[in-house]
């Protein structure tokens, strides 16, 4: 490398032009055939050893190349030496700075030319705009115009379609076409600017107006004209006019050419055409890895990961050499398989090829991780990588989030705050549901308050986030505010309202907001129907939802899965209507899931209907053996029947297939902690209280007509049985409550199960005699206790 203090000197008459000899030595010769900056630092000391560094044609070579392979440094020091500086040295030296440093460092030297009075080129303005066009620079992309213009450039074919590309490239569309209209000759290069300019801005059809008058032009459109279009269709969905562009291809007989098959392939892709897709990838006689991870990210994304993990392997087998893309294409196929074995093997892969420092595969390696539910390992990557970006603390926290990981979720966002790494509306988008899990009110209102310190409140995804936790977390009301103040609102918006009325036990709100959403611009999909007829089954508008279930075909063309049948078997079986349920089951269009017979087991429990029980439980241990719960179900069913026989049979049932029935607790948050009950618990340091406040709190509604509802217990005394109801863990909680909060203050508590019928029927007792409401949000819904009344009318 030069330095700067050990020049060599220069010799006392330096040629002004090149002896003849200089041509053929071997310095001179090896200049001519160096490809990289270091065979130019092997060759330059030859040439100072012969004293040839002060000779002005290689001293022009020199600095070229220097500026060619971003040594703009050494390039300067050659330029420094030069006594007699040409402009061909200042027009290489501002092409290495365009090309290879910041936008700033090249706009300086320009000026250092102007200064120099050294006339530009077109080339010079040219390299400048598409530095200003590659970094979104406007402002400085229309001082170079002007200086363009002030140049007599301003008919010059080749500047002007440098001009439309910065304009296209910095959004404004407009203005590049109207450069491009203002120029009074146009080649085939300035057409297809403005095709891509239109392009690259999601405009599609206009992009193929312009193909159209391209050809009114006289011009052929080419491989380039297509590879620019199809991008368009891609993005935006325009199978149509991406089918017209692959007919103008075979007519052209451009198909053939790997990259505007290629671009093909990811058109079809894109637009969910993946049996086109194939057609165009298996007739190509060449392709290129971007034709693969084309293919194969359209498998990924078109839900098809086997056939994305059978191409990888064939492209493997035919030895071609993946890139970052086709891994990280292969790691999204193993997540969406939960194929744990296959994505190990995709880690081994990507470290052999060296790629353990790119922190976009390695992202994409926490995510495989997290959706294969190894959390472990998705964390020894997070924590072993050397630079942490922005999504790489996403996807480790929406890892957690999407495994139940509440916990873990909050610590890992606490931990980013703390490291001062700014989130974004992703960061919030996936730690907002694990706060919703937990369900403290109190921390969701301090997250909206960060949501909207950080300017974050306009953004529709967070919004509707926002939406779904406020309604999780027993703020319901407050949801509905956030919601009617909504500019915008997706159908997950209108999703999440309408869910969260459902869960809260507001049928009729829900039904309410169902109607004004289809008035609306915005049209419900199939999960839209899923949340309204769960809403109409928490609150028996059986009614109501026979006629929305089938409206979704009659109206909306949205077929029926097995989960919108397991929500009318519930709607039927809440309602009391268990033949109806069975039958719907019966007639049933596709075979029905543990969903389905799940939600007729728990109708046959509210109703004690132990015939069809003992069938609903029959196919639901043949679909799911190993599922201790169901097996719980059916006793207490037994139990309730005082069929103690069969409660013995089931349980010992339970014994030899190792199921234990989840013990249940309640949660209650208090001053920013979280207090924890199971039944029969005494080691709360409140113990003692909350049990004497039970005492009292049993005496008072009792007194008004409570009476304790002991079906499901037996082989203990009457007292016991008693005894056993009156310790449940969301009892406990509720005392805990009352204890530690003021007269009139709304008492919050969450269950890890659903709430049991004593306990139900005892809490709107407690609401009633203690003039408090009291929530409860039991595993599958809310429950709002006030003056005596349950929201769920007895539909839960």
């Amino acid at each position: 490398m030069l330095n700067p203090s050990k020049r060599p000197s220069p010799p006392p008459n330096p040629s002004l032009s090149p002896p003849r000899q200089l041509f053929s030595h071997p310095a001179s010769l090896l200049l001519e055939l160096c490809g990289s900056s270091r065979e130019l630092h092997q060759i330059l000391p030859q040439i100072i050893k012969h004293n040839l560094f002060y000779e002005p044609f290689l001293q022009a070579k020199l600095i070229a190349l220097f500026s060619s392979f971003a040594g703009l440094r050494e390039a300067s020091l050659v330029f420094d030496s030069v006594a007699t500086k040409n402009d061909e040295l200042y027009h290489s030296i501002l092409k290495g700075h365009a090309h290879h440093s910041s936008l700033d460092a090249a706009l300086s030297f320009f000026v250092a030319m102007k200064h120099a009075r050294v006339r530009p080129v077109v080339y010079n303005l040219t390299y400048l705009l598409k530095s200003c066009g590659d970094k979104c620079d406007l402002r400085r992309g229309r001082e170079i115009h002007s200086q363009l213009v002030t140049n007599g450039f301003s008919s010059n074919v080749f500047a002007m379609t440098t001009v439309v590309n910065m304009y296209a490239k910095c959004r404004r569309i407009d203005e590049a076409r109207m450069m491009f209209d203002r120029m009074p000759e146009r080649d085939l290069v300035a057409w297809n600017a403005i095709v891509a300019g239109y392009a690259q801005n999601g405009l599609a059809e206009e992009a193929l107006e312009m193909v159209m008058r391209l050809q009114e032009d006289g011009k052929r459109p080419d491989s380039i004209t297509l590879v620019s279009i199809l991008p368009a269709c891609s993005d935006t969905g325009s199978l149509r006019i991406g089918r017209a562009v692959h007919g103008y291809a075979l007519r052209a007989s451009l198909e053939s050419l790997v990259n505007v098959s290629t671009a093909l392939v990811n058109m079809y892709s894109k637009c969910g055409a993946l049996g086109a897709a194939r057609l165009v990838f298996d007739r190509m006689r060449v392709r290129n890895v971007v034709s693969w991870n084309s293919m194969i990210d359209g498998y990924v994304q078109g839900g098809n990961a086997e056939e994305a993990m059978r191409l990888f392997k064939k492209m493997l087998a035919e030895g071609l050499e993946p890139t970052g893309v086709t891994v990280m294409a292969a790691l999204h196929a193993c997540g969406e398989l939960g194929d744990i074995d296959e994505g190990r093997s995709v880690h081994e892969l990507l470290l052999r090829m060296g790629l353990h420092s790119d922190p976009s595969v390695m992202n994409c390696l926490i995510t495989m991780y997290s959706k294969c539910k190894r959390l472990d390992l998705a964390a020894e990557v997070f924590e072993t990588l050397e630079e942490k970006t922005l999504v790489s603390w996403n996807a480790m926290i929406s890892g957690y989030a999407q495994n139940g990981q509440a916990e873990g979720a909050l610590c890992l966002f606490s931990r980013m705050r703390e490291e001062n790494v700014q989130p974004d509306s992703f960061t919030l988008v996936s730690v907002i549901p694990a706060l919703a899990d937990v369900s403290m009110l109190r921390q969701a209102k301090w997250m909206h308050g960060y949501a909207v310190r950080l300017c974050l409140d306009q953004n529709i995804f967070v919004m509707t986030a926002l939406v779904d936790m406020y309604c999780k977390c027993g703020g319901v009301s407050i949801a509905r505010k956030l919601f009617d103040a909504m500019d915008e609102r997706h159908v997950m918006t209108w999703n999440a309202m309408i869910d969260g009325y459902g869960s809260h036990g507001f049928g009729r709100d829900a039904v309410d907001l169902f109607e004004e959403m289809k008035r609306g611009s915005v049209k419900p999909n199939d999960v839209t129907f899923l949340c309204v007829l769960s809403a109409c089954s928490h609150s028996g508008l059986v009614d109501e939802g026979k006629q929305y279930f089938n409206s979704m075909k009659q109206d909306y063309g949205l077929e029926p899965v097995v989960d919108h049948y397991g929500s009318m078997v519930d709607l039927l079986g809440r309602a009391g209507k268990l033949d109806e349920a069975w039958e719907f089951i019966e007639k049933m269009a596709m075979k029905p899931s543990i969903s389905v017979y799940g939600a007729m087991l728990g109708a046959c429990k509210i109703h004690k209907n132990v015939e069809l029980g003992e069938k609903a439980a029959k196919r639901l241990f043949e679909l799911e053996p190993e599922e201790g719960g169901y097996h719980v179900l059916l006793s207490n069913i037994y139990a309730t029947a005082s069929m103690w026989k069969d409660v013995a049979r089931v349980r010992t049932m339970m014994e030899k297939k190792g199921l234990q029935k989840t013990p249940g607790c309640s949660f209650i948050e208090l001053r920013n902690e979280v207090h924890t009950f199971y039944s029969g618990s005494t080691n709360h340091p409140q113990a003692e209280k909350i049990y004497a406040r039970l005492d009292k709190l049993f005496n008072e509604i009792k007194a008004i007509g409570y009476v304790p509802v002991t079906d499901s217990i037996h082989d203990v005394e009457d007292d016991v049985k008693v005894q056993l109801l009156n310790s449940h863990s969301e009892k406990l909680a509720i005392a805990f409550g009352l204890i530690n909060t003021k007269a009139g203050t709304t008492i919050q508590i969450r269950k890890n199960l659903r709430v049991c019928t004593d306990c139900h029927n005892a809490t709107k007792f407690i609401s009633k005699v203690t003039g408090q409401e009291i929530i409860v949000r039991d595993m599958q819904r809310f429950h709002h206790f006030k003056d005596g009344l349950c929201s769920c009318g007895g539909y839960w």
